[in-house]
């Protein structure tokens, strides 16, 4: 089992490092290296990768501001040369922080916290039920039986395909890490739709999609 990564560093030394640790560790297919975050951000939109490498204080964007802009968030590991920015980063639920320079036992030792977070995850495709409280009671929600969810201000409304729509607290970003990025793509900032019930995407506008159908 391999794990797509990108590394996204303005510095093309820190780049070379990481590939090169990249090529020590069989699980990691590293397809893609960016000194432009912008590219980079598109890049990820568009391919989805399981793990991002990325480092925080660059010219074009924050590595931060980048990582909250992203539809469908793969696990992160920040590679940067601030430990100011370290609470920030596990603010995000980062799999981990390096702090520049960094050997490749550290190196590693992130990429083992992406790998254990991600066979939980994969195993978890088959994802466990969950419970919301919604009209005062504990209602329970098959992630299959997922349509669509929309955010409503503070709440958001699960659309299933088999019973009415369920209305809980709860923001749209709590509920997107819950939810596996091979089977959810957020669309819009108030929309997460299941991709097995997705029949097309079309368009781009300020990097969320502009129209989606279903099955």
């Amino acid at each position: 089992m391999k794990l797509s990564a990108v590394a996204i560093d303005d510095e093309p030394l820190a780049l070379e490092i990481i590939k090169q640790y990249c090529t020590q560790i069989n699980e990691i297919d590293l397809t893609q290296t960016f000194d432009n975050a912008v590219a980079g951000l598109d890049y990820i939109n568009r391919h989805r990768p399981s793990l991002l490498f990325i480092d925080i204080d660059m010219p074009d964007i924050n590595g931060i501001d980048l990582v909250n802009q992203l539809q469908s968030r793969p696990m992160i590991i920040f590679t940067t040369a601030y430990k100011e920015f370290a609470l920030e980063g596990f603010e995000l639920e980062a799999i981990d922080y390096l702090l520049k320079p960094f050997s490749f036992d550290r190196f590693e030792k992130a990429f083992q916290k992406a790998l254990s977070r991600y066979q939980i995850g994969n195993t978890a495709d088959e994802l466990e039920p969950f419970f919301v409280y919604s009209e005062y009671r504990m209602i329970k929600i098959d992630f299959r039986d997922i349509v669509y969810i929309e955010s409503l201000d503070d709440y958001i409304k699960i659309h299933l395909s088999n019973s009415k729509p369920v209305m809980t607290l709860m923001s749209l970003k709590k509920i997107a890490l819950k939810l596996s990025p091979k089977k959810f793509i957020r669309v819009h900032r108030s929309y997460i739709v299941a991709t097995d019930h997705l029949a097309s995407l079309s368009g781009r506008k300020s990097g969320f999609l502009q129209g989606w159908s279903f099955l």
